[in-house]
């Protein structure tokens, strides 16, 4: 039976991009890993952990030899692996620089998981440190690989909705672990805010395609509460975009589980709902000729990073969401705890222009803007 013509064919493993995961926990078991292997560009050719055992388990799971398998004290035995072209850094935040400047020093190229350090002095190091070593650097911003996401912006930016005034965003989730490592101020570098409000934060950044201007914010942290004894339970920030757009956000690690996003025009409005989840993404439209939620596919949101990532190794071309992406956020959030502890509003550096931070555009359906 013969393919449809429509249908993607994948390269020979041999031929793809070779990625070493660095950190085999729950999202490299359960959606880096599998989603490599039905990449069209990518395949993994190395782990790197620090449990042996568990590491072996998983090469042998993934078609992978025990020789695959590596230890943080036998990282740089990487550099000597032809079919190793870059590294997939999914370690605790304070962990990022580290293994970024160390991957760079080996000449390999590095895909990190969000946030990309722990404060914007880190995150500039790590983009100099690549940068130096000639090397792409990528922040694993999957939000800004989904069709859904993609097809929000374009209504924005496409002028459907007319002139933007408000948007919101929530993204909490509740945590109940306090020995887990994103409760430990000095592995995470915070508390929700750098873990999941980012994904408000950024995606915002990616809907209008400018840069808030200052931030104002607050923050609760339980003093009786172990689970929060080191970072905070929620953040409401707010952000001034230019021509008077203002962003609300909420985020926690102590309410019910939710993802929205919400453009506010003169003429309509975008609404995401849920936003941020790994499947299920949905958008709603409304304009001056009614509701509608676009048909989207639901494509694997690693896999399209993954598949981004090889396609800029392969063409020497900076990534959409490089390491400068992650650095703004950086300086957003520093500049949000700042204003969270003095109470005051925190005015940033301009940024004139649309998308200053981004790289070449990814081929995503539902592209507009």
């Amino acid at each position: 039976m013969p393919l449809k013509p429509d249908l993607p064919l994948p390269e020979a493993e041999s031929r793809r991009i070779g990625f070493a995961i660095v950190g085999i926990g729950k999202l490299s078991a359960e959606e880096l890993i599998p989603a490599a292997r039905t990449s069209e560009h990518a395949a993994i050719t190395a782990l790197v952990t620090d449990d042996e055992e568990k590491g072996r388990a998983f090469a042998r799971a993934f078609d992978l030899t025990d020789a695959d398998v590596y230890t943080y004290d036998r990282f740089e035995e990487l550099g000597a692996r032809e079919d190793v072209d870059a590294v997939y850094i999914v370690l605790p935040n304070s962990l990022h620089r580290e293994f970024t400047e160390r991957a760079a020093r080996m000449g390999k190229h590095v895909l990190c998981e969000k946030p990309l350090s722990v404060n914007a002095a880190e995150a500039q190091a790590m983009v100099d440190a690549c940068q130096a070593a000639n090397v792409l650097l990528m922040t694993a911003y999957r939000c800004q690989y989904t069709p859904h996401h993609w097809a929000a912006r374009g209504a924005v930016q496409g002028g459907k909705i007319g002139p933007v005034k408000l948007l919101d965003s929530i993204h909490a989730q509740a945590e109940d672990d306090p020995e887990a490592w994103r409760m430990k101020l000095d592995l995470a570098g915070g508390g929700p805010l750098p873990d999941v409000g980012i994904y408000s934060l950024n995606t915002v950044r990616f809907v209008l395609g400018t840069e808030p201007e200052w931030v104002f914010a607050t923050l609760h942290q339980p003093k009786d509460d172990p689970l929060f004894r080191e970072v905070e339970e929620s953040v409401s920030f707010m952000l001034g975009f230019p021509d008077g757009v203002v962003a609300n956000c909420l985020t926690s690690y102590g309410a019910h589980k939710t993802t929205t996003l919400r453009v506010l025009g003169e003429e309509g409005a975008v609404l995401m709902d849920p936003a941020f989840t790994y499947q299920g993404l949905k958008v709603t439209i409304t304009d001056q000729g009614g509701e509608f939620q676009p048909k989207l596919p639901n494509p694997d949101q690693f896999g399209a990073e993954f598949d981004h990532f090889a396609l800029c190794i392969r063409g020497g071309k900076l990534p959409w969401t490089p390491g400068e992406e992650g650095v703004q956020d950086h300086r957003i959030m520093d500049a949000i705890y700042e204003s969270a502890r003095t109470g005051q509003v925190v005015r940033l550096q301009p940024v004139p222009g649309r998308d200053a931070f981004r790289g070449e555009k990814p081929e995503v359906q539902g592209q507009e803007g």
